[in-house]
């Protein structure tokens, strides 16, 4: 898949004595897998820049990974993860960036939240089930068969 040019961070030229990671690297630093970070490379969420044939990765495109997969750890969605990365790269204030921040994290706490209501109606129903079934099998007396196993 080819990344969307809108939504590829800006390439910025790599200043000396910058930090670079293969991807390799990069991977063992914050803790994933090489095709992680290639499959967010091919979203477009992040863009290496080139030393010959090996793609490198700056300290700038480390936080984004970061950013990244601190977002889908709090299940936000890739769609979502860009909009925020974009508003970013456009005002570096924070102030957009924040506000959709704060929009997302309500919304993801809502969706949450109700999740959390229809997990305990579902805890509490099996808890009823696992009870009436032991006490059915406390109310019986033991059969010929379980007797001679």
């Amino acid at each position: 898949m080819t990344p969307r040019p809108s939504s590829s961070p800006p390439a910025s030229p790599v200043t000396a004595g910058e930090r670079l990671y293969t991807v390799t690297q990069l991977a063992k630093e914050i803790g994933v897998t090489a095709r992680a970070i290639r499959f967010y490379e091919d979203k477009g969420l992040i863009l290496p820049r080139r030393a010959g044939t090996t793609r490198v990765y700056t300290h700038r495109d480390r936080a984004r990974m970061i950013l990244i997969l601190r977002g889908k750890r709090l299940g936000f969605s890739l769609r979502e993860i860009r909009e925020y990365l974009e508003l970013y790269d456009m005002d570096t204030s924070q102030t957009p960036q924040i506000r959709l921040l704060l929009k997302l994290v309500r919304a993801r706490l809502t969706a949450l939240e109700e999740q959390e209501r229809a997990l305990d109606e579902i805890l509490a129903e099996l808890r009823a089930v696992e009870r009436q079934a032991v006490e059915a099998l406390e109310a019986k007396p033991p059969s010929r068969k379980s007797l001679a196993g």
